[in-house]
């Protein structure tokens, strides 16, 4: 995968190519930002390893306060963003929409999907004003079963399963 380094215009954070270097980082945003469903070292491992996913990260005084994975799943034709999450003092300042917009830049698919807690308004709200729209349910598909909210932006080339358990 290419480096990549930029700017958001009128900020002072940059994205960022994510790397193996990053993984105590991730793991500390992980655990602040999904305490709940942090992914386990295995899975942080495989993203910052494994190749086409695209991985980065936002940083901001040298420090990740930001990152965002996705992978493009040419048997669906449908680019999927697995995780993205902005460590909670730096909400708010479009550290997430940048992110979001430089994977998708990336993805360039037909259409990308993203999963989302139910109760997490203010990420709906965000991928809202993004283009995604409302998709399907996953029932108690996080811990403590809550359901996933699917979201989709552009047209998907396969319909999705909604299963009634996992």
């Amino acid at each position: 995968m290419e480096s990549a380094k930029a700017s958001a215009p009128g900020s002072r954070f940059t994205i960022e190519t994510a790397t193996w270097r990053d993984f105590n980082a991730l793991r500390r945003l992980e655990q602040v930002c999904f305490p709940q469903d942090a992914w386990p070292l295995w899975d942080l491992v495989g993203v910052l390893t494994v190749p086409n996913v695209v991985r980065l990260k936002a940083v901001l005084d040298g420090r990740m306060v930001g990152f965002i994975a996705g992978d493009w799943r040419r048997s669906d034709r449908v680019a999927w963003i697995s995780t993205v999450g902005v460590l909670p003092e730096y909400r708010r300042q479009g550290i997430g929409r940048a992110l979001i917009e430089a994977c998708e830049q990336r993805l360039d698919g037909v259409a990308i999907r993203l999963s989302v807690r139910i109760s997490n308004q203010q990420a709906i709200r965000l991928y809202e004003s993004l283009g995604y729209h409302h998709l399907g349910t996953w029932p108690e598909y996080y811990q403590g079963g809550e359901d996933a909210r699917v979201m989709e932006k552009g047209e998907g080339a396969s319909e999705i399963a909604f299963p009634a358990e996992f």
